[in-house]
């Protein structure tokens, strides 16, 4: 094994990236503070032949002022010819799609728990991308959140939306905001959004009590390797707006943690630690978790603006502690 690994970002088309405020090329910074070669590649690009995991990536050079800075938004990067690449030991691999969580995605965590045969570090753990569910993750944790429900049927709905009056309906497998509804008791619109989003019951949902602390932000807080950074970026919702997500126009407020911010944190860190989970986005409102993040989190980038922290450094130095206990 080389004594420097090979960082290679599995992601979406790198064409399609914000530079001014995507987590990926916040890591990619970080791995170039480092002295380490980056790769990228697509999750389509993945393939088993023979019984070994490889794929066709490019070797990335950023174009950077100072380490955390990008010269320019416009030109960026450049990418090196194609090549074929077979992952091995000397590898700590970022699974960094996006979602939607589909088939294909599930396909592609079985590879890569192949790569982890052939010795390569997967970030996050790819069991447990797939057995970590992001909203219903958190009820192993009901002591954190606030009252939920899940079920695929319409008469519990209603009857917890007539306990606890003011609700937020989403379904199990979203991102960005979409498809959330805040529904009340009495709500002309019930009915066709149950049928919707149940797919007439067949489908599970989440239903959890309304959390007005909504308008003060819905707070993302980064974990690495079960450790919360110093600093959250709490998304405060748009006018007339109950969804936190900056998808949704929410505003990035950078706070630091609250006691209960903290406690959180220091509950879930040994679970997240013991899964694998070394990059971890939760989201909190007011003192209540409502999701945890392992797929893709975000965030860090406005963080690091505002507070002069190097998060995406943080996180591959934190790999490559984890990635050195193996060699």
């Amino acid at each position: 094994m080389n004594k420097t690994p090979r960082i290679i970002f599995i992601m979406d088309p790198i064409e399609s990236l914000l530079p001014k405020k995507d987590t990926t090329i916040g890591m990619m910074m970080g791995a170039v503070s480092l002295n380490l070669p980056i790769y990228y590649t697509k999750q389509e690009s993945i393939y088993l032949l023979e019984g070994v995991v490889q794929t066709t990536a490019q070797e990335i050079t950023l174009h950077t002022k100072g380490d955390n800075q990008l010269k320019s938004l416009e030109d960026w990067y450049s990418l090196k010819p194609s090549e074929n690449l077979v992952f091995g030991p000397n590898d700590i691999v970022l699974q960094r799609k996006d979602p939607p969580f589909n088939m294909h995605y599930i396909h592609t965590t079985y590879l890569l728990e192949l790569m982890e045969k052939q010795g390569s570090l997967i970030c996050n753990r790819p069991d447990s991308l797939r057995d970590c569910n992001e909203k219903m993750f958190t009820t192993w944790f009901p002591e954190l959140c606030p009252p939920t429900l899940v079920t695929s049927q319409s008469h519990h709905i209603k009857a917890f939306i007539e306990k606890h009056h003011d609700t937020i309906v989403k379904p199990l497998d979203g991102m960005g905001g979409s498809s959330i509804f805040r529904v009340v008791e009495k709500d002309a619109n019930l009915n066709v959004i149950l049928e919707t989003l149940t797919e007439h019951n067949t489908t599970s949902i989440m239903v959890q009590r309304y959390i007005p602390e909504i308008k003060q932000g819905d707070k993302r807080i980064i974990l690495i390797n079960g450790k919360p950074a110093p600093y959250l970026l709490a998304r405060v919702p748009a006018e007339n707006e109950t969804r936190g997500n900056l998808a949704a126009g929410a505003t990035g407020v950078v706070q630091e943690l609250s006691e209960n911010d903290q406690r959180i944190c220091d509950t879930l860190g040994p679970e997240l630690v013991k899964r694998g989970l070394y990059f971890v986005g939760l989201d909190v409102i007011g003192n209540y978790l409502t999701e945890i993040n392992v797929t893709s989190p975000t965030g860090i980038r406005q963080i690091d603006d505002e507070k002069g922290t190097f998060l995406g450094k943080d996180i591959i130095e934190a790999l490559l502690v984890e990635w050195k206990k193996g060699a």
